[in-house]
């Protein structure tokens, strides 16, 4: 169950955070493999490390209203258990 009644999964806000989430994803892959080549890049490292920090706070703020994104340990589930809940953030 959300702890929000307002909001459901696959509403205009779940999309706009959801495509907050993957566009900060993609960002934090691409400095991963950046700086397997260039380690010592501090600004890289920077920069990774808050992303790192805000993709927390906004996989948080979506798993508040909408339930878990990831499974196998990655993610709490609210009562009842949310994985039977549809569609699953790579469904979208």
């Amino acid at each position: 169950m959300n702890a929000n009644p307002h909001t459901k999964p696959g509403d205009a806000q779940y999309m706009e955070m959801l495509t907050q989430l993957q566009a900060v994803d993609f960002v934090l892959c691409e400095l991963n493999l950046y700086l397997d080549t260039h380690p010592n890049d501090a600004n890289a490292i920077e920069q990774y490390n808050e992303l790192v920090q805000q993709r927390w706070h906004m996989a948080n703020e979506f798993e508040t209203l909408y339930g878990p994104l990831m499974n196998l340990g990655h993610s709490y589930s609210g009562y009842p258990w949310q994985w039977k809940d549809a569609p699953w953030p790579w469904q979208v």
